[in-house]
């Protein structure tokens, strides 16, 4: 898939953290209940970290205590790209920058979080950046 934002590699590891790279360019996860916002409560919106493309609001943020952040509804369907994930054994959905392929985490269905949605993005706190709403 072509991206509107695409870089060589050796450009995204000179632009991210070694553990940015990991988790945005090939696909890692930060260990649970250690990203900067597993529990954060703040008003505004999450962008990828990678080419700042708004991704999701705080305000379909909920508390799903699995030691990520959890949304359930980007801020634009357009704004994340769902692809079927067969590593690891299992079948999953992994979610990605629609603009810049970088991977964000995975998608769930069913779990009975009792979101609008009854989905659960599971992000990792890396991939995004906050900007609080003014006010």
């Amino acid at each position: 898939m072509a991206y509107d934002i695409e870089k060589p590699d050796e450009q995204w590891r000179a632009e991210l953290s070694p553990a940015e790279y990991k988790v945005l360019r090939k696909a890692g996860t930060e260990p649970a209940f250690t990203g900067e916002y597993t529990d954060t409560k703040t008003t505004g919106v999450y962008s990828c970290r990678a080419c700042s493309a708004e991704l999701f609001r705080s305000d379909t943020k909920f508390e799903s205590h699995c030691g990520w952040p959890s949304f359930y509804d980007p801020k634009d369907s357009d704004a994340v790209e769902l692809i079927e994930d067969r590593s690891l054994g299992m079948t999953r959905v992994e979610v990605r920058c629609a603009r810049c392929g970088s991977h964000l985490g995975h998608v769930f269905e069913g779990e009975g979080y009792g979101t609008p949605t009854d989905q659960r993005y599971c992000i990792n706190s890396i991939s995004l950046r906050l900007t609080p709403d003014e006010g």
